[in-house]
């Protein structure tokens, strides 16, 4: 009996990439923004690929919005409002929502198609949190929201694909700036800064910008299985410093907020993803240019492609 598996291979730098094999593609469209893509496996199940990038899994979700969220989150002493700027999906809105203390989240997705497929497919990431009466969905471009709210938030969380396309704008030093005056005196800005093992160059210098504008940034690394590889996370704020908590401070505001459900993040889990190699200190010691509005490049290598998908007939083994 012969079947047909599908091969997504996608490139991670110029000499290296990734593979995964899907037993099928469940949908296939291009929105007003980007190519979206939904595919099923055994391993990860379903699985959502924005612009020939692999963005987040059923199997794996929790890596990526437990670490995104809590670290930030626990952080701040009462956090009552975030804002999530991206992440459509919802996984990283339901992470905010498991701390009793917040009372509104504002979820600014540029994309209605993103948040229409994830909604309906993905609810084993979302659970249920569009439906949540303290979640405000608004669809639009961050940026532009970030610029006539009056408002500030104890938590701004950028929850971006990569800098290209339509994010790009969002990963510059006059965007952070915007994003400092929106924060409450102990907010934070949490957000991932792409992967120091296979975008190094990109890796330095989102930290470097960052650097530019808030006192206290704090780079941490996480390992996500659908991407792969390392990847690169940090906080950003004026006063607050999640490298101030101790494990046991962790574990009993885990227990006040009546945070349950998590798989990932606990006490030393916090404080170990802080705790930073010698080669990434190395990385970031070099002297990198911040990306401006003006100036956005990344200096990576260009890409052939990102995705690539190859149908091949399998005999299975005996």
């Amino acid at each position: 009996m012969t079947s047909h598996s599908l091969y997504l291979l996608e490139q991670l730098n110029s000499g290296c990439g990734y593979f995964i094999q899907a037993d099928r593609c469940l949908l296939a469209k291009r929105t007003r923004y980007q190519d979206l893509a939904l595919y099923e496996s055994a391993h990860f199940g379903k699985f959502l690929c924005l612009d020939n990038l692999f963005m987040t899994s059923e199997a794996d979700e929790f890596f990526y919005h437990e670490n995104l969220i809590h670290p930030a989150a626990m952080t701040h002493p009462a956090p009552r409002s975030a804002l999530i700027i991206g992440g459509g999906d919802g996984g990283a809105a339901e992470e905010v929502l498991k701390h009793s203390t917040i009372e509104h989240v504002v979820l600014a997705e540029l994309d209605a198609e993103v948040v229409d497929v994830c909604r309906e497919q993905l609810g084993t990431i979302h659970r249920g949190v569009f439906d949540d009466p303290r979640l405000q969905l608004m669809i639009g471009d961050g940026r532009t929201y970030l610029e006539n709210v009056t408002t500030t938030f104890d938590l701004i969380i950028l929850d971006l694909t990569d800098p290209q396309g339509p994010s790009l704008g969002l990963y510059t030093q006059e965007f952070y700036h915007l994003c400092k005056t929106r924060l409450s005196g102990a907010g934070l800005l949490a957000l991932h800064v792409e992967s120091p093992i296979s975008r190094p160059k990109t890796y330095a210098r989102i930290i470097t910008t960052l650097c530019q504008v808030f006192p206290i940034v704090r780079p941490y690394l996480v390992y996500i299985p659908l991407y792969g590889t390392w990847w690169g996370m940090a906080t950003a704020s004026e006063s607050s410093d999640p490298c101030a908590l101790t494990p046991s401070e962790v574990e009993h505001q885990i227990a006040t907020r009546g945070i349950e459900h998590l798989r990932f993040y606990n006490g030393d889990t916090h404080r170990s993803v802080f705790a930073l190699p010698n080669f990434i200190r190395e990385l970031l010691r070099q002297p990198v240019s911040p990306l401006t509005d003006a100036s956005v490049d990344l200096d990576e290598a260009p890409l052939p492609y990102r995705l690539k998908v190859v149908s091949e007939s399998v005999t299975p083994m005996p």
